[in-house]
């Protein structure tokens, strides 16, 4: 008999989400209504902070709107670094802002404060931290930056749930706007959707206002409400990025299992660090001490010996799908990617860090449906591809 092939990612879902929907379903609102807004309520108190929490239909969604209601236009630049996935920085094109890249940490692969510093100018107006693979961004740095040149900080917090940066979660430090995503392979998942947080109510009633054409009352307002249920205002030219009942059906389940599934992300994580440790690979780097790392992604690197001996992180990745491993890499810079490449004249020189490790990344499946049988197979797999 074929072995089956193991998938890099496969969401974890059950009979509880699929009442959830069913539920929703029934009660008559297929679009954003109450179960949404009580999805929201759930998240702003899982975060337990002040916090205004605006459903998206996706993460992009929600940094678009972030930059928007931040006045974020033409001429503007927003800093961002080169490792990550587009979505992070084409927000800002959508505005006609242009984007400033920037090199990483070469422990971390999180954006280096060094290289924000020197990357800002007249025109900057934003900085755009990326928490990669569930490890937050250095922070403190970041902000103290942020707040000595007068810059907005959006927090692109795709991996981020429930990542802690000095004893706080992710979505409650001091930056404007923070974005979740709930994309399929996410900690928690949607499907689709995303999740805005920030404290700012005057930013919040504008990304609620552009979440839904520029509309001055939401569908649950106007079918819930005194006033004509038919009658409503353009304030301005707005999206279309709400989130439906039915997605926040399934949202407000896998919140209430989230603890759940960080237990089994950081069992996996921790076999991985057991099971590897004697391989030729830069493991990635965990939380601090005291702190929690979310574990969305397992990356590893190439040694110097490895490549050493001939491997090839292509090589490699092709033995391993090969045989019967779901692999992915995170990500291909956006400096290489050819959009980003030839509008700013950028070349891998100018980003010695995340292009060496672009050369050795690949990364492991990890999901909280993998099996511990599962895993061994991953290691036993990669053990025969790199010995």
């Amino acid at each position: 008999m074929t072995t089956p092939f193991l998938p890099f990612a496969l969401p974890d879902v059950g009979d509880e989400e699929m009442r959830a929907v069913t539920n929703a379903m029934a009660s008559g609102w297929m679009t954003t209504g109450p179960v949404t807004r009580q999805f929201e309520q759930d998240f702003a108190t899982y975060l337990g902070d002040d916090l205004n929490a605006i459903a998206v239909n996706s993460a992009t969604a929600g940094l678009h709107l972030a930059l928007e209601a931040l006045g974020i236009g033409a001429g503007d630049e927003v800093i961002a670094p080169s490792l990550t996935f587009t979505a992070t920085v084409e927000v800002a094109r959508y505005l006609n802002a242009d984007v400033v890249l920037v090199d990483v940490d070469p422990v971390t692969l999180t954006m280096s404060p060094e290289a924000v510093r020197s990357a800002i100018t007249p025109r900057t107006k934003a900085i755009m931290p990326v928490h990669y693979a569930g490890l937050a961004c250095d922070m403190a740095p970041l902000l103290a930056i942020a707040r000595e040149a007068g810059l907005r900080v959006v927090e692109d917090a795709a991996h981020a749930l429930p990542t802690t940066y000095d004893g706080r979660l992710v979505g409650t430090l001091d930056s404007d706007v923070t974005v979740f995503s709930f994309y399929a392979n996410k900690t928690m998942t949607t499907g689709e959707g995303g999740m805005i947080v920030t404290r700012d109510s005057e930013l919040a009633k504008r990304m609620k206002v552009m979440r839904l054409h520029g509309i001055d009352r939401d569908a649950f307002d106007r079918f819930s409400s005194s006033k004509p249920s038919w009658y409503y205002e353009i304030v301005a030219p707005g999206f279309k990025y709400n989130l439906t009942d039915t997605a926040s059906a399934i949202g407000r389940v896998q919140l209430s299992r989230l603890p759940g599934f960080l237990e089994r992300r950081r069992a996996l994580a921790g076999r991985y660090f057991d099971l590897l440790a004697d391989l030729p690979l830069i493991l990635p780097a965990d939380a601090p001490r005291g702190e929690t790392h979310a574990w969305h992604l397992y990356v590893v690197r190439l040694t110097d010996a490895a490549i050493g001996r001939g491997l090839t992180r292509d090589g490699v990745v092709a033995d391993l799908i090969a045989g019967g491993i779901g692999i992915s890499v995170h990500y291909v810079p956006l400096h290489r990617q050819p959009y980003w490449r030839d509008r700013y004249g950028l070349t891998s020189a100018e980003f010695p860090v995340t292009d060496d490790a672009y050369q050795r990344m690949f990364t492991l499946p990890l999901y909280t449906r993998m099996t511990d049988a599962d895993q061994d197979r991953v290691v036993e797999t990669l053990r025969t591809v790199l010995t």
